[in-house]
C-alpha cells in the first residue's frame, strides 16, 4: 500500500509535468511502468519499499522533453532537488531512488547499482507490439520532424533491432512470462523488415483516423 498523502503529491504535482513530452514518454507509459514495476515486485516477492518503487517510476522520464539523450539524468537531478520528498524518505533512500533513475534507461552502458533500478529498468521495457510501432514513431517524428513516414519507420525497425533483437541491448533482470511473450513476438516481427514495415505503416495509419 502506498503512502496516502505521497501519492496525492505525485498526482497533482509531477503527473501534470508528462503533459511536456511526446506520447511515447507521456503519463499513459509512466502509469504503465509503474503497473509493471508493482507486478514484478509481487511475481518475485522481492523484499523492497513500495513507495520507493513508486517514486522511482514516477519521475523516471520526467526529464525527457528537456534532452531526451541525458534524460536519466536530468530526471534524476529533478527528483533530488524535490525537497517535498524529505518528508517521505530519509538521505540514503532518496541516494537510492536518486541512483535507480540514473540507471534505468536500457542503453546504459552498465547494470542498474541496486534491487530498485532493475525493477524499473526492467518495467520500462516495453511489452506490447503496439506500443512499440506508437513510440518509435512518435519518437522518431520528435527526433527529426520533417521526415517522411518511411524513413521514420526505416529508423524504427533499426532502433528496436538494436534494442530486441538476438544481440540486442536490452536487459530484463527477473523472470517474467510477459516480458518473455514480448520477446519472441517483436523479434519474430523483425525477421522480415518489409513485413515489419508493412506492420507499422498500417497500425500508424489507423492512429491518425
Amino acid at each position: 500500500m502506498i503512502n496516502k498523502e505521497l501519492k496525492q503529491y505525485i498526482e497533482n504535482n509531477i503527473f501534470p509535468e508528462y503533459n511536456k513530452n511526446e506520447i511515447g514518454h507521456g503519463i499513459n507509459h509512466i502509469k504503465y511502468v509503474i503497473d509493471r514495476s508493482f507486478q514484478l515486485v509481487k511475481e518475485n516477492n522481492l523484499d523492497v519499499n513500495l513507495d520507493m518503487v513508486y517514486v522511482i517510476a514516477s519521475y523516471h522520464d520526467i526529464g525527457h522533453h528537456i534532452d531526451s539523450k541525458r534524460h536519466e539524468i536530468i530526471s534524476a537531478e529533478i527528483m533530488s532537488k524535490d525537497k517535498n520528498l524529505e518528508k517521505f524518505f530519509n538521505k540514503e533512500e532518496l541516494q537510492i531512488i536518486k541512483e535507480a533513475i540514473e540507471d534505468h534507461r536500457a542503453s546504459s552502458d552498465h547494470d542498474p547499482r541496486t534491487i530498485y533500478g532493475k525493477i524499473v529498468s526492467s518495467a520500462d521495457r516495453n511489452n506490447t507490439i503496439e506500443d512499440c510501432l506508437e513510440r518509435t514513431y512518435t519518437y522518431g517524428k520528435k527526433l527529426n520532424p520533417d521526415a517522411t513516414d518511411e524513413e521514420l519507420y526505416e529508423r524504427a525497425y533499426d532502433a528496436l533491432v538494436n534494442k530486441f533483437g538476438v544481440k540486442g541491448y536490452a536487459k530484463f533482470y527477473f523472470k517474467d512470462q510477459v516480458y518473455e511473450q514480448f520477446l519472441k513476438d517483436i523479434r519474430d516481427l523483425l525477421k522480415d523488415k518489409n513485413n515489419y514495415i508493412k506492420t507499422q505503416r498500417e497500425y500508424i495509419k489507423k492512429l491518425k483516423k
